[in-house]
């Protein structure tokens, strides 16, 4: 499936659900669907910069030339945060990710108004630091 497709899957979850309050519930329970990251994951060197929550990013390059991508919080919310970017980055090539708009895609979910600026700045820097890991990649 396309990042388009995963994008449209989720517009048309956030779309059935009727207020922010079930959207939020329904953020949360994709983050209970997240693999723990071992204690040894859960490093300096995974952790995103930028979050006010403990954000932790793994990048795990494959074979085949995609990146997957697994992350963890010590927030409910920021853990469903994380569903939704593994949702829409892992196993994606790094031009794939490095052409998708995220801010755009966050607009279409409708987060951008729904999210407090802190969570807003943590998601931003969740995407950027997927896409340096996709630059990186990619060179």
């Amino acid at each position: 499936m396309t990042i388009e497709a995963e994008l449209e899957d989720l517009a048309a979850e956030f779309e059935v659900l009727g207020d922010w309050e079930e959207r939020y519930r329904y953020v949360i329970d994709l983050g209970k669907d997240l693999s723990p990251l071992s204690d040894a994951e859960r490093s300096d060197a995974n952790k995103v910069r930028g979050c006010a929550s403990q954000v932790w990013l793994v990048t795990e390059p494959q074979a085949d030339g995609t990146l997957r991508f697994r992350g963890d919080s010590d927030a409910h919310i920021v853990r469903g945060l994380i569903a939704i970017v593994l949702c829409l980055f892992s196993g994606r090539a790094p031009a794939e990710i490095l052409a998708f708009d995220a801010p755009a895609a966050f607009e279409r979910l409708g987060l951008k108004g729904a999210l407090s600026q802190q969570r807003s700045n943590g998601l931003a820097s969740m995407v950027a630091r997927i896409r340096a890991d996709a630059e990186r990649a990619a060179a």
